[in-house]
């Protein structure tokens, strides 16, 4: 009987010449799904000298094929982790990234800081519903939205939405309902924004991610996110906040984007890795508009 450590080692070998990021990782994790376990059991069977059962050995080898020709991980075990959340992912639906786990966040300190009870919340351009996930799961007694358009991904965004009761949105995020304008405390959105010339150089983006998310239109990449901001600022209440993920690149344009919106207090936020990755805003305390009166 093959031991789980040699055979895990060879695949580790055979994942890092087909030039997959994260070899080990990927390889433990295929494990796991094909044993049913978890990592620190997957350590202790190793340590054992434990083995396969059944068919789990063919079931592995043709797993590590499949990552070898850079199919993204999760798309082979069905799910992606972000923050505290298991999502189910697949074919048609944006992997959500650990980067975006920073955005969620800065939405969280804005709701703290302000003492928010019950805060409405509402991600547009949702995905897999990470976001719109992470917040309801986060904020206790809130009431959250997603929104996403896409006829693949939306059955992605309820399955990990509604365990969280969240409402789910199936329509352009650029044009919601005016019964929501300036009912929310909080607008988060990781839209579309890479620009048309450039192609993501990482095999599992280009190949496999859905271009519908990826792409954000006009040369700058930038046109989804303008009509995303539009919506967002008609969308929160005076003093609510907006926060957008970004690319690198793109951090003076989605600065200069936010206040040609008419936010207010607009600043950049890096992920853990340094990179500049969102922009925010508030939204301006609206004078009240006086009373017309009628002279005779």
């Amino acid at each position: 009987m093959e031991k789980l450590t040699a055979v895990r080692l060879a695949a580790v070998a055979a994942l890092s010449n087909a030039g997959v990021p994260s070899p080990g990782v990927d390889a433990d994790l295929l494990l796991c799904h094909v044993l049913g376990i978890s990592r620190s059991e997957l350590k202790l069977r190793e340590l054992r000298g434990d083995g396969f059962q059944g068919d789990q050995r063919e079931q592995f080898t043709a797993l590590v094929a499949a990552r070898r020709t850079r199919i993204p991980l999760q798309h082979l075990t069905g799910v992606a982790h972000f923050r505290y959340l298991e999502l189910k992912v697949g074919p048609g639906v944006f992997t959500p990234r650990p980067e975006t786990e920073s955005v969620v966040q800065l939405g969280l300190d804005f709701v703290a800081e302000q003492g928010i009870d019950g805060p409405k919340c509402i991600d547009l351009c949702s995905g897999s519903g990470a976001i719109a996930a992470s917040l309801a799961s986060e904020l206790p007694g809130s009431t959250v939205w997603a929104v996403e358009l896409s006829d693949e991904a939306v059955g992605y965004t309820r399955a990990n939405c509604l365990p969280h009761q969240v409402t789910v949105l199936h329509q352009d995020a650029t044009n919601l309902p005016a019964e929501l304008d300036g009912t929310m405390d909080l607008v988060v959105s990781n839209p579309p924004y890479i620009p048309p010339h450039a192609i993501p150089r990482e095999a599992e983006v280009r190949d496999h991610d859905p271009q519908m998310a990826l792409y954000g239109l006009g040369e700058d990449g930038l046109q989804i996110p303008r009509a995303i901001s539009a919506q967002a600022m008609k969308l929160l209440r005076p003093g609510g906040y907006y926060v957008m993920e970004h690319a690198e690149v793109q951090k003076d344009s989605a600065a200069a984007m936010l206040r040609e919106a008419g936010f207010e207090r607009v600043a950049g936020h890096e992920d853990l890795t340094g990179r500049a990755r969102a922009t925010s805003g508030y939204a301006p305390h609206r004078e009240p508009v006086p009373p017309t009166t009628n002279r005779a």
